[in-house]
């Protein structure tokens, strides 16, 4: 796209050279010759740089400077004046010039301040898509009345410093609450930082969290900050907590306590001001009945519980989320524009979706690439495998109904147990997901809606054969 420039000078022949010089660049100009009329011109045409003279007739530089920063904070202003001072210069700098040159200006002065302004410009356009494309990517959506009480939630407990404890299966968007959470309170501008306790090895988990000091193990080649430090002065986000090691989980607690830490082989103790999320989509009071999770950190933790439903009970928000989902990947992708029939929003939203928002962004990414015409309809559904009997949605929830429908309370009592049986179903589950994939763990680990990482530890804890992926090319 051609630059356009707004030159403001009341003198003709400095509009004039100037107009001529950047025209010889391929750059589109604009000129007023007071203030008032420069600043009308800014509005009606959009420019990406203005170049500005201090002293105009009626209203001077600076107060037009001071406008058009109002009107567009990120619009670089170059000013110029033939009676340039120190403080002529400081004046229009606090005032958020992006340059200030003294005139007669050179030719070659002129061209390297546009371009360096026009560089900031575009730069900052840039940031601005990337950080719409990342807010798009971590935006609740729905209005079902399950979503409209979490954002209530958020809302309300945001502000505070409290703790909150973020619970639902795998894939229900767990996360993109937390991030409101961090959003929506006085620690935004600070970093979110996340950790998957379940994808890190646990003789790790410590080194991660509160980092190490040189030589503390091997491969500990310098010493180094862990997540908490990190997450100084914002939030730190504890993913599937479920799974972090009783050793680590005691070293939370004094963390969150009081507000210390040490790095992994270290004596010295920092201070740290961290807001603790935590998520999990395991059941932490039986967790805590089996002596897998530290009651006391439970208790911690779970000051606010906000319980994240399967999609399966929102179905009124699929649509939403399907619409929301295509958006953004026919964006990303620059793929040509469609949208989706009636018809085949009402079919997503009878499918069950165990892998919930997970399943349901991957079958939208799907439709996205291989869909054809300008609208997504039924056929293009099922010629992508979602929504047929022997496979997609539906075929998986009805597997996993199936099993479900095996244990009732005689049987759970049987193998000695709630967290017994729920252990010898999961199992059940997993062993399925590897015979339908033929051993891969990648795609076990996407029907399960879980993490690889994770997948490999409960197939190792439960003993499931080789826990290891098949060749490339391969069943």
């Amino acid at each position: 796209m051609t630059p356009r420039v707004l030159i403001i000078d009341d003198e003709r022949n400095i509009r004039r050279t100037f107009k001529m010089v950047l025209e010889a660049e391929g750059m589109t100009v604009d000129v007023a010759e007071t203030g008032e009329e420069g600043l009308a011109q800014c509005r009606a045409e959009r420019p990406d740089v203005v170049v500005l003279d201090v002293r105009l007739p009626g209203i001077d530089g600076i107060e037009v400077l001071q406008q058009l920063q109002k009107d567009d904070a990120e619009l670089p202003v170059i000013m110029i004046s033939g009676h340039g001072t120190i403080s002529t210069a400081v004046e229009a700098t606090r005032h958020g010039a992006f340059d200030f040159m003294e005139k007669p200006l050179s030719k070659e002065r002129l061209l390297v301040a546009i371009r360096n302004a026009l560089d900031v410009r575009n730069l900052g356009r840039e940031v601005k898509v990337l950080r719409a494309k990342v807010n798009r990517r971590h935006l609740m959506v729905g209005q079902s009345p399950p979503m409209q009480t979490i954002r209530e939630t958020v809302e309300r407990v945001a502000p505070t410093g409290a703790r909150v404890l973020i619970t639902g299966e795998s894939g229900t968007g767990k996360e993109l609450v937390a991030r409101a959470v961090h959003q929506a309170s006085d620690r935004s501008g600070k970093p979110f930082v996340k950790v998957n306790c379940a994808a890190i090895p646990e003789e790790l988990i410590e080194s991660e969290l509160f980092g190490a000091v040189k030589g503390a193990y091997t491969g500990a080649t310098q010493t180094r900050d862990g997540k908490f430090l990190q997450a100084n002065g914002g939030t730190l986000f504890l993913d599937e907590i479920g799974d972090m090691s009783l050793k680590a989980q005691a070293k939370v607690l004094r963390a969150l306590q009081e507000g210390e830490i040490e790095r992994v082989g270290g004596s010295e103790t920092y201070n740290v001001d961290v807001r603790v999320l935590a998520a999990t989509n395991k059941d932490l009071v039986a967790e805590s009945a089996a002596g897998c999770f530290r009651e006391d950190l439970y208790f911690r933790l779970n000051v606010v519980p906000v319980h994240v439903p399967p999609l399966r009970e929102r179905s009124a928000d699929i649509a939403l989320l399907a619409e929301h989902f295509l958006a953004g990947y026919l964006d990303e992708n620059a793929l040509p524009q469609r949208s989706f029939e009636p018809d085949a929003l009402q079919l997503l939203g009878g499918l069950p979706w165990p892998g919930n928002i997970r399943e349901l962004s991957n079958a939208v990414e799907r439709l996205a690439i291989l869909s054809r015409g300008a609208t997504i309809t039924r056929d293009d559904l099922a010629g992508c495998g979602i929504g047929t009997d022997g496979g997609g949605a539906r075929g998986r929830n009805q597997t996993s109904a199936g099993a479900s429908e095996i244990m009732d309370l005689a049987a759970v009592q049987a193998v000695g147990g709630l967290v017994a049986a729920r252990h010898q179903f999961e199992k059940g589950l997993i062993q399925a997901a590897l015979t339908e994939t033929g051993g891969n763990v990648s795609g076990a680990a996407r029907l399960l809606g879980i993490d690889r990482t994770n997948l490999h530890k409960k197939i190792q804890a439960y003993d499931l054969g080789p826990d290891r992926e098949p060749e490339q090319g391969g069943a």
